[in-house]
């Protein structure tokens, strides 16, 4: 089951970040805020799920169920009390983080980490850091001082409310050696929606993570049928290791996007990616191991079908190195060559057709596009982009290219302007997004009349083709006065 998991995160999480996505959705579009939202919920419960797979944690639950036996409940109404406050106890400590961090950032302040290039070198950071950690090269622990004086508070009141709640409290923190990979990732995560996303993503981790826990205090006698730990456990965690070098690989694209560099392409970051699984099947096969890990006997069926699977999706990805899409995932690279180097020009006799098959766009200039608009009589099609909104490159990969679009963009003079780029020009696109639409919300589609008046908007994201061009269609008959 945990393998099924763990291939959903390769696809949602490994590749950096449905909640990245999140960051972009339109207020006035509820369906799209809903949809991201419980692709974030899931993504938290995933979390919480593997957590429970670590080392630190899945030896815990003989601690637990060894504390509820010796002190056994007389009645079943209190041995249940007891269960839901040891739960309440674990998912208090984890959600009071997400609560933190949404009371520091606010939803505004949170919403512009994930332009900030700085920051994404920094999540950068964290996501090598963490992957390290798992790799077993060191462990971040609570402070031992802190865990002595929680673990003396319970024995003090183990009789009560308040023991209870801090057993609880005490599990939490001895198991965050394993669990701040994890917790740290959603975090990250949460960081690129509003304020309500670290809340609601942390209970939700932490509830998944909590619910065995109220099992094992509400009936010990199920510790019988679980198996054993061991060096199973560790090859969980470097896996999910490989993962977050993986995500990482999305957070530093964005900031070379910002920057500018050209180093971390699309296809250098699907070369990266593919070496990843190439790396992870060696691993799971015997071929090299890591510090922590016990020699390996035998490769396990499990563990042989986990391989398989890394196996083929890195075939996948290597497809999308030689032009393949790879449809969802496309959302998670940085776009192709191009689809940046379009054509920009202030010139009124430039073309806005197609070259080499592909559609041209100006960048960043939207006075060249009226200009254009003006002397060739067709209404303007505005693209408010940013260099890490998730949804604009799904909708640039997956909407766009398809031919009854295309063939209605065709129609318009397309302009492209990027609002969280580092530079004066970015912040007036995104000021001029704010003033004339009254969102700074990415993706935000625009379609303006030769003279520059608005017809009409599409804000966020759409999977119905039919939909867009529906407001593609808008743009027909409109000329000028």
């Amino acid at each position: 089951m945990h393998l099924r998991v763990l291939r959903r995160v390769v696809v949602i999480a490994g590749f950096a970040a449905c909640a990245a996505s999140a960051a972009n959705v339109v207020p006035g579009t509820p369906q799209v805020q809903a949809q991201s939202l419980i692709a974030f919920i899931w993504l938290a419960m995933g979390m919480g799920a593997l957590s429970l797979l670590t080392p630190c944690v899945f030896p815990m639950i003989p601690i637990t169920v060894s504390y509820f036996t010796k002190h056994a409940a007389q009645s079943r109404a209190q041995a249940t009390r007891n269960a839901l406050l040891y739960s309440v106890g674990i998912i208090l400590t984890f959600t009071a983080l997400g609560l933190a961090l949404a009371l520091i950032f606010g939803a505004g302040g949170v919403n512009q980490l994930a332009a900030n290039p700085w920051v994404n070198l920094l999540i950068t950071a964290i996501f090598i850091g963490f992957a390290l950690s798992l790799f077993g090269a060191y462990l971040i622990q609570v402070p031992p001082g802190l865990l002595e004086k929680l673990h003396l508070a319970t024995g003090k009141n183990d009789a009560g409310y308040v023991g209870t709640i801090l057993m609880g409290l005490t599990f939490t923190l001895t198991s965050f050696t394993c669990t701040a990979p994890f917790v740290g990732t959603l975090l990250v995560m949460a960081s690129q929606g509003n304020w309500r996303w670290p809340l609601l993503g942390m209970l939700a981790f932490s509830t998944v993570f909590a619910i065995p826990f109220f099992v094992f205090a509400l009936a010990p006698q199920l510790l019988s049928q679980l198996p054993k730990s061991g060096g199973w456990l560790n090859s969980v965690k470097v896996v999910m290791g490989f993962l977050e070098i993986a995500a990482a690989m999305k957070f530093l694209s964005n900031a070379d996007l910002i920057w500018g560099w050209g180093i971390f392409t699309r296809q250098v970051v699907l070369a990266v990616w593919v070496a990843i699984g190439v790396l992870t099947v060696l691993y799971l096969l015997g071929k090299f191991r890591m510090s922590h890990d016990s020699p390996l006997e035998s490769v396990s069926a499990i563990r042989a079908i986990c391989a398989i699977g890394f196996l083929a999706t890195s075939v996948w990805l290597t497809t999308g190195l030689f032009g393949h899409s790879l449809g969802e995932v496309e959302s998670f690279l940085p776009p192709p060559p191009e689809s940046t180097a379009t054509t920009s020009t202030a010139s009124a006799a430039a073309p806005a057709g197609t070259t080499s098959g592909e559609l041209t766009w100006i960048l960043n200039d939207y006075n060249a596009a009226v200009v254009q608009a003006k002397a060739q009589n067709k209404p303007i099609f505005i693209d408010f982009t940013g260099y890490t909104c998730t949804n604009c490159r799904w909708m640039e990969a997956n909407i766009f290219p398809k031919p009854e679009v295309r063939a209605r963009l065709d129609k318009f003079i397309r302009v492209r302007l990027y609002t969280d780029g580092d530079g004066e020009i970015y912040d007036k696109q995104q000021q001029m997004e704010k003033d004339r639409f009254g969102t700074v919300a990415l993706p935000l589609y625009a379609i303006m009349s030769p003279a520059d008046s608005p017809v009409a908007t599409f804000p966020g994201l759409t999977r119905k083709v039919d939909e867009f061009t529906g407001f593609l269609a808008k743009g027909d008959g409109v000329v000028a006065p």
